[in-house]
């Protein structure tokens, strides 16, 4: 029982407390950015976030990814049932809302609701030859896992032209990689490089680079030389917090190396979010008790902005809203949400393709949100954690659900595309783009649960809740007039990475 309490707390841990290494990086990020710009904004709400999910012990981002566990042992240690004592402790921190119900049947659609499954949690285990025990934790969000990416060199990149299989074709490809996440993945970023292997050991190796301390130096002294270049020059891009546009937009970069068969040659990406969340502790073999805590090598204590999110100028929404608002308003504006506002994402969109919606959604507003939920015994809900998904895998419906049932606002992060754009335009209606991860910055401005549908069919993540809010923050990205800032910083952006294609490393 001791080693399930033990992994327990470094579930609750991590998915509640960023470790000291990754606040060093976002601090010295907030000393970067301009006072007063939408990244500066961002930043600032970050921060909040981060000191609220401490002080309540609540989820950072309500989306806690799926569970990836790194476990050297003794020899002779029974691996068996220490994969049962994480699974113990996987249920629990469901139960305690610590972990979002994330794990869904592929060919069913059904969640499980424990975050058990096949091949969940992912935990690789490895014999060493010492005493105790090492685990370590990531959990990655489904927003920055789609921003994954593997090349197979030779290739061509956009802005960069041919990239060989070479150390500049390499270099080519980890700036592409940060060019293409833009703000879907909620930049500013960490990512962690792969070169060489296999399709799948090529990914192994990329991810396996995040578990590296922020500041530490690569032994490799050539890619030590690469991650520099990379943490600095991809920076240039200014795509910025949240895609906003600005200063910083990569917040550490680690390369790895591993050989290759001569006919295959890969660069794999793996891109973490700010909420870059993964600990690790070292247990006694026999009792399973914690004898000392990994990344834990200072105090890095984060004061809450004054003003995280200023609101001074803000514009109030309240649904139903107008078109007349609606076509008011421009790219660049703040607005505050009052009232009420429906969850729907991925099920969501399908279903309402093809059936009514179980409300009235006329001149209301769809968040792109999969809450961390619990239920009290009497059956009344409580937001625990409501951060912004990623918008655009709502991009082949979203334009389609918007005139069909008269929508006014939808509320994501990292924007949207062209069609949707083209939608917005046509039925007077405006995207607006929320922090992304500040789960429990948003989760405080819900005030009441009204209700839910869906949940048996689509599990609690893909349900449509029915959330009262008070003074909801967000900007607008994408206006009823075409013009889109996302659209703006990925064009800028791409012409900075031109200006980066001549060789450096040649």
């Amino acid at each position: 029982m001791a080693a399930k309490e033990s992994l327990l707390q470094l579930i609750t841990e991590t998915s509640t407390n960023l470790p000291p290494d990754v606040r060093r990086a976002i601090k010295k990020a907030q000393l970067q950015e301009e006072f007063g710009t939408r990244a500066a904004l961002a930043l600032n709400t970050i921060v909040d976030n981060i000191v609220s999910a401490e002080e309540d012990v609540q989820p950072i981002c309500q989306d806690t990814g799926m569970p990836t566990f790194v476990v050297h042992c003794p020899v002779g240690f029974n691996q068996i049932q220490f994969q049962r004592d994480i699974e113990a402790a996987i249920v629990e921190a469901t139960k305690l809302g610590k972990l979002r119900p994330n794990s869904v049947d592929p060919l069913t659609g059904k969640n499980t609701g424990n975050n058990l499954g096949e091949g969940v949690p992912v935990v690789h285990f490895h014999q060493w030859e010492r005493d105790n025990v090492e685990v370590k934790l990531i959990l990655k969000g489904g927003g920055c896992e789609n921003k994954n990416i593997q090349y197979a060199l030779p290739t061509e990149l956009p802005g960069l032209g041919r990239a060989g299989r070479d150390l500049e074709g390499v270099r080519k490809c980890i700036l592409h990689a940060v060019y293409q996440a833009q703000g879907q993945g909620c930049s500013a970023g960490f990512i962690g490089v792969g070169i060489g292997g296999d399709r799948t050991s090529g990914y192994d190796l990329a991810k396996e680079q995040l578990f590296r301390p922020v500041d530490d130096v690569n032994p490799n002294e050539t890619l030590a030389e690469l991650e520099n270049y990379i943490l600095e020059t991809a920076n240039r891009l200014e795509i910025g917090t949240m895609g906003f546009g600005g200063k910083v937009s990569l917040l550490g970069c680690k390369v790895g190396i591993r050989n290759r068969i001569p006919a295959s040659f890969y660069v794999s990406v793996a891109y973490n979010c700010w909420a870059y969340r993964r600990l690790g502790v070292v247990l006694d073999a026999q009792t399973g008790e914690i004898k000392d805590w990994l990344y834990r090598d200072s105090e890095e204590k984060m004061e809450r902005p004054e003003h995280a999110f200023s609101t001074d100028d803000a514009i109030v929404l309240q649904a139903p809203i107008t078109e007349e608002q609606i076509r008011g308003l421009k790219v660049g504006d703040v607005v505050l949400i009052k009232g009420e506002m429906h969850t729907g994402r991925d099920e969501i969109h399908k279903y309402l393709m093809k059936h009514d919606a179980p409300v009235d959604l006329t001149g209301g507003v769809i968040y792109h949100c999969g809450p961390v939920m619990l239920q009290d015994d009497d059956g009344t809900w409580h937001v625990k954690a409501a951060g912004p998904t990623t918008s655009s895998r709502e991009e082949p419906y979203q334009a389609d659900i918007i005139e069909k049932f008269g929508i006014r606002a939808v509320i994501g992060k990292g924007g949207m595309g062209q069609k949707t754009s083209d939608g917005l335009k046509k039925s007077g209606a405006v995207y607006l783009n929320a922090i992304g991860g500040a789960a429990q910055f948003y989760a405080h401005c819900v005030k009441a649960v009204r209700g839910v549908d869906l949940i048996e069919e689509f599990g609690v993540p893909e349900a449509m809740w029915h959330l009262e809010v008070d003074g909801f923050p967000a900007i607008v990205t994408m206006d009823a007039h075409g013009n889109s800032l996302h659209k703006e910083v990925a064009d800028h952006s791409l012409v900075k990475l031109e200006d980066l294609k001549d060789p450096v490393f040649a």
